[in-house]
């Protein structure tokens, strides 16, 4: 028990020690807050049209000004948040499920079925994220479930080549025998024995993709394949406002920072867990 702790005192010591990464959590909670709370921080809609105000640049009651049909800039960053959040928690959730599953699969039975799966994963990850993003919704159409699966599928890659590999190292080690040894199924190994030792990894993994989904989300909006109008998304503003980038920069400034700071809170989140589950870190 006062072992526990000290290895628990340890962690949180090593992630405060980082003040970076600190201040990246701290930056990932409040844009997690200030898009979920978005109707408690502004009061207007993100929707809502107002012709006679159109363009109407940023101060007095429109924080960020008003776009082209005269909706409030501010409120629409808020509520974009909420999809390109979710598309990155799911996107992520998504693309480490199927990922891990397959790596630890191929990496377990090995054989014709380590050679069809990897190399099924080797495919994904000869397109660019991008370009297999938009092949996928090409084919299935815009939409926010369609874009997560999407993007899961384009995640899933780096979280099979992880699994795969420490499940080869792990598969021959004495403890594996004796759960064989013990009459344990090849699930229980995996999920009871295998992924448990690699969970700290995949961890890690999960928070710094999750600013790649993210990044993909607001590619593929911007180009036209993310959620439909008149719904949010920071890719659809930047791409709403790139005609006016002379006259109005703040309709595509505005959310290209938003997509920035989100993505940096995501990757410092990503180093403050390699921080904390990786001991050689530890202090």
């Amino acid at each position: 028990m006062g072992g526990a702790r000290t290895q628990r005192q340890k962690m949180w010591a090593t992630l405060f020690r980082n003040r970076v990464s600190v201040a990246g959590i701290a930056l990932a909670i409040g844009i997690a807050a200030g898009s979920a709370a978005a109707p408690l921080v502004t009061s207007w809609s993100p929707v809502v049209q107002d012709p006679i105000h159109r363009l109407r640049p940023p101060g007095g009651r429109h924080l960020l000004g008003q776009d082209t049909f005269g909706r409030d800039v501010f409120a629409r960053i808020l509520y974009g948040g909420r999809v390109s959040l979710l598309v990155g928690v799911g996107a992520v959730a998504l693309g480490g499920t199927v990922g891990t599953a397959l790596g630890l699969t191929a990496g377990y039975y090995g054989g014709r079925t380590e050679t069809l799966l990897m190399r099924f994963v080797d495919i994904l990850m000869a397109f660019p994220s991008l370009l297999l993003g938009l092949i996928v919704l090409a084919v299935l159409g815009p939409g926010l479930g369609k874009m997560i699966f999407a993007i899961g599928i384009v995640l899933s890659p780096p979280f099979a080549r992880i699994a795969h590999g420490t499940t080869l190292s792990l598969v021959r080690q004495e403890f594996v025998d004796a759960a064989r040894a013990a009459g344990a199924g090849a699930w229980r190994i995996l999920a009871g024995h295998i992924l448990r030792n690699i969970l700290g990894e995949l961890v890690v993994l999960s928070g710094l993709l999750a600013a790649g989904a993210i990044r993909i989300e607001a590619s593929l909006s911007f180009i036209g394949l993310g959620v439909s109008p008149p719904t949010p998304t920071w890719g659809n503003m930047i791409r709403e406002g790139t005609p006016y980038l002379i006259d109005s920069p703040w309709l595509s400034v505005a959310p290209g920072i938003a997509i920035l700071l989100a993505v940096l809170a995501f990757n410092l989140v990503g180093d403050a867990l390699r921080d904390v589950i990786d001991p050689r870190l530890r202090v």
